[in-house]
Formats: C-alpha cells, sequence, structure tokens
C-alpha cells in the first residue's frame, strides 16, 4: 500500500529543525502518543542568507533514528543533493522529501533522482518557490523515471514580492491543477510555510481539507519561541491536537444521508453553471471579434495597440462593477488582464500581417 494513501487525514508532523537528541525524541513521543505516524525534522537547512542555522548536519541523523526506535514512528527528512540522500538512505530514512529551493533546479532534482534509482523508498515534493507548475510535474517525472512509485506533492506557497499577510502565497489554484493534471499523486498541504506565523494555521489547515488534500506537513516544536529556525510557525504538539481536533473532515463522495437529494441539487446547480459557462465563452468570444476591427481601425490609421488610458478605465470600471456583485478585487483583476492579453495578443497578429505584405 502507498504509503500517502491513508485515511484523510495523512498528517506529518515534527520541528522544523532538530536541534539536539532530546528534543528530538521527546517531540517524537508526544507526536506518537496524538496518533502520528510520520515525523519530519530538518537535518541540513538551506537559508536564504549564511551565518543563520543551517541545521546540525549528519549527526541529526542519529538522533532520528533514536526516536524512531523508541516510538516506532516513520521518519522524513530534507534532501537537497546525492549526499544529503546517501546519508538519509544509509541512517534508515523512511521518506525523503526534496524542498522548494531544490525542487526549483531540475539539475538538483535529477541528482537526487539519480541518487535512489533502483531503491524502494517514497519520496515527497514540495512545490517550486516560484509558482511554476511545469518545473513541480517535472520534478515529480524525474523521480517516477527514476523507478519511485510512492511519491506525493507538497503544497507549501509561492514566493511574492506583493504585500500578502501570508509568508508564502498560496495562489491554491496551482495545486488545484497540479491535481486535475497528475490524479494519483497524493497532495499534501504545509501549512506552516504557507502561513509564516501560528495564528493562520488552523484556517489554511481547513482549507486544505475542503480542497480536497490528502494531508497536510506542520511543522511542531516543544518550545516554539525558542526554535532555532521558523519559531514564529510552528506550534506545541498540545496545539497541533486542538488543530486537527477542530479540522471538518467533509466527505469526498458519499452521499449524505441527512440530504439524501443532495446529487440530484447539486447536478442541478451544475447543469446551470455549464449554462453560464457556454453563455460566458459567446461573450468573450464576440469581445475579442469586436478588439480585432479595433486592430484593424488602428493598423490603418497608424495607431499603437496599447492605449494605456483606455485600459486603465476599463480596468477601474470592471472593479467597481465587480464590488457591487460581490467579485473581489484580485478576481477581476486576473480576469481582466487574462482578456486583455488576448486582445493584444489578436491585434498583434493584425500588425504583423499587414507588414508581412
Amino acid at each position: 500500500m502507498n504509503i500517502f494513501q491513508r485515511k484523510r487525514p495523512l498528517v506529518i508532523a515534527g520541528p522544523c529543525s532538530a536541534e539536539n537528541e532530546e528534543q528530538v525524541i521527546n517531540t517524537a513521543k508526544e507526536l506518537s502518543a496524538l496518533g502520528i505516524k510520520i515525523f519530519r525534522a530538518g537535518i541540513w537547512k538551506p537559508r536564504t542568507r549564511p551565518n543563520n542555522f543551517e541545521g546540525v548536519g549528519t549527526i541529526g541523523l542519529q538522533w532520528l533514528k533514536a526516536a524512531k526506535k523508541e516510538t516506532g514512528i516513520k521518519l522524513t527528512t530534507e534532501v537537497a543533493n546525492a549526499k544529503h540522500t546517501e546519508e538519509a538512505l544509509k541512517a534508515g530514512i523512511d521518506i525523503l522529501w526534496i524542498g522548494a529551493r531544490t525542487s526549483v533546479n531540475p539539475f538538483a532534482v535529477q541528482e537526487i533522482a539519480d541518487a535512489i534509482k533502483g531503491i524502494d523508498i517514497p519520496v515527497m515534493i514540495k512545490n517550486p518557490i516560484n509558482p511554476d507548475i511545469e518545473l513541480w510535474i517535472g520534478a515529480v517525472e524525474r523521480i517516477q523515471k527514476a523507478g519511485i512509485n510512492d511519491i506525493a506533492a507538497i503544497h507549501r506557497g509561492f514566493s511574492s514580492l506583493s504585500n500578502s499577510k501570508y509568508r508564502n502565497d498560496p495562489d491554491w489554484q496551482i495545486p488545484i491543477e497540479f491535481k486535475r493534471r497528475l490524479r494519483n499523486i497524493p497532495m499534501i498541504c504545509d501549512p506552516s510555510h504557507i502561513a509564516g506565523r501560528r495564528d493562520l494555521l488552523q484556517q489554511i489547515s481547513q482549507k486544505a481539507m475542503d480542497l480536497n488534500f490528502d494531508g497536510m506537513m506542520i511543522e511542531t516544536h516543544l518550545d516554539p519561541d525558542n526554535a532555532l529556525s521558523d519559531a514564529k510557525q510552528q506550534i506545541t504538539p498540545k496545539n497541533l491536537k486542538i488543530l486537527l481536533n477542530n479540522l471538518i473532515i467533509r466527505h469526498r463522495y458519499k452521499t449524505n444521508a441527512k440530504f439524501p437529494q443532495y446529487e440530484e441539487t447539486l447536478e442541478e446547480l451544475r447543469t446551470k453553471i455549464d449554462e453560464y459557462d457556454n453563455l460566458i465563452l459567446e461573450i468573450i468570444g464576440k469581445r475579442m471579434n469586436t478588439a480585432k476591427d479595433i486592430g484593424k481601425v488602428k493598423n490603418k490609421n497608424n495607431i499603437t495597440i496599447l492605449q494605456t488610458n483606455r485600459w486603465d478605465s476599463i480596468l477601474k470600471n470592471a472593479i467597481l462593477k465587480g464590488e457591487k456583485l460581490g467579485l473581489s478585487e484580485k478576481f477581476i483583476n486576473t480576469l481582466y488582464y487574462a482578456i486583455h492579453q488576448e486582445s493584444i495578443d489578436n491585434q498583434t497578429i493584425i500588425f504583423r500581417n499587414k507588414e508581412k505584405r
């Protein structure tokens, strides 16, 4: 059985970093008592800048082994290169995970894939730090080509320059698209790295469950405020228990006995959605045809494609109208930027055709 194909939610927990043997063993004991089956701890910590705590290194693997011996809990740690991988395998680590700073680099992922070729070990792959689904899927494919079948993806959010309450932008549509394209790969959420602060963990974890994720990886520390890394986003085992107890785990497919007509009602509503989608596409198609006509007029009169004042006016009006309809500014921006770019692309084709003549 795939180690990740367990009853939802699969919970992986443990400290951001292994700091000392006592911390590792005592944390594993408390988590094991909660029923946690997989213990996570960073041994090698990739840091943005030097002179920060970069993990205890190989010695920490012995602490993990001691924790497993005491509790029977399975172990997972992050590997970033072939040397890490070989050390982890030698120490009997049960599951490897490839971090976001590694999955962004195909050369590094391939190095790990070569190191585990022919070895039966589960692997978890975090999304790259930048929102590039092709890199994420490519990392999975490299590990699959090494003969590994037990694979899970971890959604930990994406780096962003915009101001946000999150440490890493969740950008939920990317893991949703990943799940659509790779349906047999379990999806695990890392709310700790998305949030960057413990007060957001509950809502992010619930969102992941509502989006049909398979599990969560949550950083758990006996004394979070004094942790050597990621102190603000870690929680105690006691608070982890509270978080898990407060989660609402909804059915994936099962009929709800309290509402036996739900499938019929859902189908009716989905039919409406299909009708609206068809109308939307028809309207956008008509809009694009009009944009092409505008392009012809601009081309004939030697006018630039982009009219900044006109675009600014369209966007501002759309945001105001959208607000009245209960649509967020973020949604309107995303929708209209896509429509505007398609209009520009269509008009560009018209301009190029004139240049060729």
